[in-house]
């Protein structure tokens, strides 16, 4: 939660000074955090929460060393996007799904795909109906493109089945990983679907695995939560936020060591 000015009162202009030139002094801590961040650029709330973790810490270096983080991972929920001309590709990520119709261990069955993995093929029509470009979709994105809107040039990313039976849910990452080995490399610019909440992660992990990416500009992302999902944190907003919010903690912090210690 942003305090209010009431609450945590700005610097004044000697202490910001003085924070400001303690940021500089720690910037090796601060080229830590992953370059492809989107910070909110909102100078007011930078110098708020500044001050806030300056004083919470007694250590202005360090808060200068956080604060990134905490703004981006907490304030800023816009993916990076660029238009739909540009792209070369589509990355579709699922988002939740039910559980298996009929009952069963969905390690075991699989999950229903579910209403908003349709959205979310809804908007992967979108962006092909303006561009005529391939698509690697999750596979409950996959099911929709195909029965829905018998789509071509559509790559399903599959969950992976182990030999005993058991299926294994690929992970944002693991998607990102699969679509790399299903196009033999990282050329082109891919064009990112997602949740609303979800979809800044996508573009980031897609990143991640090397390849260029951004979200379709123009391409509105479903943001209706399903109470019927078979994944809890994916049934609420405030309790999906939270849970999105712990795995970008996780993607900085793994930037950070391999920054600060890339020897290990």
């Amino acid at each position: 939660m942003m305090f209010s000015p009431l609450e945590r009162p700005l610097m004044d202009r000697r202490s910001f000074v003085s924070a400001a030139a303690l940021a500089a002094a720690s910037m090796p801590l601060l080229e830590a955090a992953p370059a492809n961040a989107s910070p909110s650029n909102d100078r007011a709330l930078q110098r708020i929460m500044l001050d806030a973790l300056t004083r919470e810490l007694d250590d202005a270096a360090t808060a200068a060393a956080v604060e990134p983080a905490v703004e981006d991972i907490g304030f800023n929920w816009h993916p990076p996007v660029a238009p739909i001309a540009s792209l070369d590709y589509v990355v579709a990520y699922s988002f939740g799904n039910r559980p298996p119709a009929g009952g069963g261990d969905p390690s075991r069955v699989r999950y229903e795909p579910g209403p908003v993995n349709e959205a979310l093929a809804d908007a992967v029509a979108k962006v092909r109906a303006a561009r005529d470009i391939p698509v690697f979709a999750q596979w409950e994105i996959a099911h929709f493109l195909e029965t829905k809107y018998s789509m071509d040039r559509v790559t399903s990313v599959e969950p992976v089945v182990q030999p005993d039976g058991t299926i294994v849910y690929l992970s944002t990452d693991g998607v990102a990983e699969q679509v790399v080995a299903f196009r033999g490399g990282t050329s082109g610019t891919a064009g990112v679907v997602g949740f609303r909440d979800h979809v800044k992660r996508c573009v980031l992990t897609t990143r991640d695995r090397g390849m260029t990416a951004f979200a379709p500009e123009g391409v509105t992302m479903p943001g209706t939560y399903d109470e019927l999902s078979g994944q809890p944190w994916t049934r609420r907003r405030d309790l999906y936020l939270l849970h999105d919010m712990y795995a970008q903690f996780a993607r900085w912090r793994a930037h950070a060591i391999t920054a600060a210690y890339p020897n290990g």
